[in-house]
């Protein structure tokens, strides 16, 4: 440790040397008496003890200043430095405190006087802070400046080891942010055009529906784009689809968000005053998009059809809804001999009476014993444990058979079905938990129950009153859950959390997600979305997403499950990137409680599962009630 000392008097620094002179050793003490009795043959000399600091002594205030800064020059600045007060003819101790702290600010400060023109206050004022500056009283006793400097130089080095520390973490932090930001625009942008995606599309949509004004949603179509992709290969059909994504950003409506939704179909989002006005907009893009362009060398004529949905004042604006009625005018566009638009009206909508009969059927389906629940097995990641299970809501009808969760639930949400479904849920899930010999259950909770009044008070009856530990139980919500009203939810969760549950955020990277929100709510683990463990061998978006997702949760102590897994491939890469924990058709389909209670009590399983016999996997769940 390196000490400063400043004085005008000689003989204060002859008293700072004999301070900090090293002291001799017991061994220095026996050597001498050894030669003294027996002389100086075959007896070792003890070297003296090292001095425990490096002293460097100025006399003027001014001599004091050029060292430190040669000091910090040379990478090797003075950890404290002793200074007297007065010393003419130079300048005095109080600016030569002041002048040092300006080059050094980390050094720590002893004014030494035995009298002074300078009050503490003024010195603390010009040199501060106040916490890296300090006094001793002139005459000094050695103790006194060897205590001091010893505890000083230890302070200086912990701060240094410190100021490190938090750089380095600083530098986490920013990188952290970094790859958040980088995967929030992956995930929300497309990678060929570098237009917002279906994603981006549909939180852009739910803005709009959350609003007061009237909007349209077009959904566009190239007419026969295979030909294109067939005749010319995919570099003409990429190159094509950049050139009619120029257009629509040039040729929409003031303030439209324009997005690619996927192979030749983009969607188009703008405000309007009516439907007529609407269909104006979208004849003026078709004909910019009738057109014939350079491709690639060759000559290629460009048509497109819309399909137009108008969200009215006082309608019914589920964003999904709205999408699934620009889709439905889109059919019918085409159907009408392309290159047109076509607006949406209930005609094109036989989907709205079988929606009726199903909402009809959900109301009784308890009563008559169609609901039952399936069990997926959730393993750790390196060595396939079962560590739980995800209950998964079926419906099987004598009308129309099964039917897909991504169909009733929906429906369910919309009305307070839901809530009647999900108390069976929960009751039957409790249930199965006893036949278990540890394993927790994961059940899904959709938007519309997490924001029922006293959740929290309703779960935990439920779960008391069925003997269970909260622990052994798993909460999944999504993103959509807690966006409306943020600091309700996390109060929610922290209770939850406080009580013992799990929580899992579900199809993490699908929604809202960022690292704000992880911060923000108490939670155990994420779990990946199954489109990005899907599309991980053949998009390098794909992939990076899974590996941003599963570095952000280890680096904040969450768990990390990946869905959907299916392939060996896909289990290597996931525990290369170090995802925790895997579910998916690779380990099981979802089964019934009596193969779950088998599997429960086996422990361990593996293999790559039968992909055909669930007769409910039509089609991917929605992350609600699977």
């Amino acid at each position: 440790m390196r000490i400063l000392i400043v004085d005008d008097e000689p003989a204060m620094h002859e008293s700072y040397r004999h301070c900090f002179a090293p002291v001799a050793t017991n061994h220095d003490a026996l050597s001498d008496m050894a030669v003294e009795l027996f002389g100086d043959a075959h007896v070792p000399v003890a070297e003296p003890a090292s001095a425990p600091f490096d002293t460097v002594h100025c006399s003027q205030g001014l001599d004091a200043v050029a060292a430190v800064e040669d000091a910090i020059a040379d990478g090797a600045p003075f950890a404290v430095a002793f200074i007297d007060v007065r010393m003419p003819p130079g300048i005095d101790g109080k600016e030569t405190a002041t002048r040092i702290r300006a080059l050094d600010p980390n050094i720590n400060l002893v004014i030494v006087t035995g009298f002074s023109d300078f009050s503490p206050i003024e010195i603390s004022k010009a040199a501060g802070p106040a916490d890296k500056i300090f006094y001793i009283a002139k005459p000094f006793e050695t103790a006194e400046v060897v205590q001091t400097a010893t505890a000083l130089t230890h302070r200086w080095q912990a701060d240094r080891e410190l100021a490190a520390a938090m750089a380095k973490l600083e530098e986490q932090a920013v990188e952290l942010a970094a790859n958040e930001s980088k995967a929030l625009h992956m995930a929300t942008h497309d990678s060929l055009t570098e237009a917002p995606n279906r994603l981006a599309f549909l939180k852009a949509l739910t803005d709009k529906s959350r609003g007061g004004g009237m909007f349209a949603a077009a959904m566009i179509d190239l007419d026969r784009f295979k030909i294109v992709n067939d005749t010319l290969g995919h570099l003409a059909g990429d190159e094509l689809i950049r050139a009619i994504y120029a257009i629509l950003q040039q040729s929409a409506p003031s303030g439209a968000t324009v997005a690619r939704l996927g192979g030749d179909e983009f969607g188009i989002l703008f405000d309007t005053i009516g439907e007529q006005a609407a269909v104006m907009a979208c004849d003026h893009i078709i004909a910019a998009c009738t057109s014939s362009f350079r491709i690639i060398g060759h000559s290629v004529q460009a048509s497109a059809s819309i399909g137009l949905a108008i969200a009215e004042i006082d309608d019914n604006r589920d964003p999904i809804d709205v999408m699934r009625k620009a889709d439905l005018a889109l059919n019918d566009a085409k159907k009408s001999g392309r290159g047109v638009v076509r607006a949406y009206n209930e005609s094109m909508d036989e989907s709205v009476r079988f929606r009726r009969r199903i909402e009809g059927g959900l109301g009784q389906a308890i009563e008559r014993g169609e609901l039952s629940l399936a069990y997926q097995p959730i393993v750790a990641g390196h060595d396939t444990e079962v560590v739980g299970f995800e209950a998964l809501l079926r419906w099987n009808t004598a009308e129309f058979g099964p039917i897909s969760p991504a169909l009733f639930i929906p429906i369910a949400e919309e009305s307070n079905l839901i809530h009647e479904l999900g108390d069976w849920v929960l009751d039957e899930a409790l249930k199965v938990l006893e036949q278990w010999p540890g394993q927790y259950v994961s059940i899904n909770f959709s938007p519309r129950q997490f924001r029922r009044l006293n959740f929290v008070g309703h779960v935990v009856e439920r779960v008391m009153r069925a003997g269970i530990a909260p622990a052994r139980v798993q909460i999944e919500i999504t993103e959509t859950a807690i966006f409306d009203n943020a600091e309700r939810a996390a109060e929610t969760l922290y209770k939850l959390r406080q009580m013992g549950f799990r929580i899992a955020l579900d199809d993490f990277g699908t929604g809202y997600s960022s690292l704000y929100n992880i911060r923000k709510f108490a939670l155990d683990c994420l779990k990946i979305d199954k489109s990005f463990i899907d599309g991980m061998g053949r998009e390098r978006e794909s992939a990076a997403i899974v590996q941003s997702i599963v570095h952000l949760g280890r680096a904040l102590g969450l768990g990390v499950v990946a869905e959907g897994v299916e392939t060996d491939a896909q289990v290597q890469a996931l525990r290369l990137a170090g995802a925790s924990h895997l579910q998916g058709y690779y380990f099981s389909r979802p089964v019934s409680a009596d193969i779950a209670r088998e599997i429960a009590h086996e422990r361990y399983i593996g293999g790559e599962d039968d992909l055909e016999g669930d007769e409910f996997a039509i089609r991917a769940g929605d992350g609600t009630n699977g």
